[in-house]
């Protein structure tokens, strides 16, 4: 039986996670007869929207007033954390305008529910029996895989809890026969991404154990003379970092990537109190010097966040100190955005934003600073690194640096530092 092909366009905002969910959405589009093009060619443009702070809110919102503008007669499905929090907002921008619940999404695109909406189109040359790739279509070499949903945690700066519900875990017989998958098509990277990943839990299996699975499934899923696939963990709190966890790191030889991205938010204690954080600064500054300790040739990257309420200088060198004593290799600094619904947006002592934006450009510069030092600790070493284009490749330790030449687009190759 044929169909009538149709072009779509994913616009995907956030994290990884949503990341993960626009590949899925492709190829359940393909498996309809959809073709990838220019929001301004689309029949269908889908918005994967994020509502994690005020900011991503207004780029979301923006995005699907674009979507709207780019292609006249294009239908717009909105899907994602934004909808589950504030849909009618989505609703209202127009008749072109269909909210899904991020749950419902997969049915929805499995269904074809979004079919009779669009133009005719004629069907000659279509087989509905073709797989759906695989793999992305943007060329992409480091594949995800979602092994996680939600976040039973509730930090007072955040709505994610509320967007995607309590934490609940994929089955580790899904996880390992789409790892395998992947492997088998020739991928050389898999990112594990989750919400909350290191509460990873299916029936007993934890995430140590999960990963222990998919390094021995996929062991001997390679060519002759080519390394296997490795994992990389997205990001995991520090409070989900298990003694057992770092000696599967130390261990695996590289397999599962030594670099973990480790979220730090604030080096204050009294901060991280306040942020309904697990753990405190010295907390973080142990489980660091354990991970240097056991796998010294870890590279660490963090999240950090500037002018919470009530963050005084005090508070902020504090934040500073502990991001030296870590090491970084890169950190993510994020400004306070306030989130309504959130217990930190209701504080009256917000800090201003032309202190924010200072503190902001400070941690930048500390960030560069602390990147350019663990680039220099490197230097001499040898490590696999992605290639993920003829230009660039990623090392292990989330370096990137210049493609070795004549090397193969998504192979592991050596490079020295």
């Amino acid at each position: 039986m044929n169909k009538a092909p149709f072009g779509y366009a994913v616009v995907n905002l956030g994290c990884k996670v949503n990341r993960v969910e626009a590949d899925l959405f492709e190829r359940l589009l393909a498996e309809r007869g959809g073709i990838p093009v220019p929001e301004s060619a689309a029949d269908l443009i889908i918005v994967n929207t994020c509502t994690v702070t005020g900011e991503a809110e207004k780029k979301t919102r923006k995005a699907v007033r674009h979507a709207l503008s780019a292609a006249e007669t294009a239908e717009v499905v909105v899907t994602g954390c934004a909808t589950q929090i504030d849909a009618s907002t989505y609703e209202a921008m127009g008749d072109r305008v269909t909210v899904v619940p991020k749950a419902g999404m997969a049915l929805y695109l499995e269904e074809g529910a979004f079919l009779p909406q669009l133009p005719e189109r004629s069907a000659e040359g279509a087989e509905s029996k073709d797989p759906a790739p695989l793999l992305p279509t943007d060329g992409r070499t480091r594949i995800g895989i979602k092994v996680q949903d939600g976040c039973d945690n509730a930090c007072t700066y955040c709505i994610v809890h509320v967007a995607r519900g309590r934490a609940v875990s994929r089955p580790a017989d899904e996880v390992v026969a789409e790892a395998m998958a992947l492997a088998e098509e020739g991928v050389r990277e898999v990112v594990l991404t989750g919400i909350n990943l290191g509460s990873y839990d299916d029936d007993g299996t934890d995430l140590v154990e999960l990963c222990r699975r998919l390094l021995a499934a996929t062991a001997d899923i390679h060519g002759p003379n080519e390394p296997p696939c490795r994992f990389r963990i997205g990001s995991i709190e520090p409070n989900d970092v298990s003694d057992e966890f770092v000696f599967l790191l130390a261990e695996a030889e590289g397999r599962l990537c030594r670099h973990l991205h480790l979220p730090l938010q604030s080096g204050s204690s009294k901060i991280l109190r306040e942020m309904a954080r697990p753990y405190d600064a010295e907390d973080y500054r142990h489980l660091v010097d354990f991970l240097r300790a056991q796998v010294p040739s870890i590279a660490l990257t963090t999240d950090i966040i500037v002018g919470f309420p009530g963050e005084t200088d005090e508070n902020f060198e504090d934040t500073c100190e502990l991001a030296r004593r870590c090491g970084f290799s890169k950190i993510h600094v994020f400004p306070y955005s306030k989130r309504e619904g959130t217990p930190a947006a209701e504080r009256e002592d917000q800090v201003e934003a032309e202190v924010k934006a200072a503190r902001a450009a400070r941690l930048r510069a500390l960030s560069d600073e602390l990147a350019q030092a663990d680039r220099a600790s490197r230097a001499g070493t040898v490590e696999l690194a992605l290639v993920e284009s003829t230009e660039r490749a990623t090392t292990e330790s989330y370096l990137e640096v210049a493609a070795p030449a004549g090397t193969t687009i998504g192979a592991l190759c050596s490079v020295e530092l």
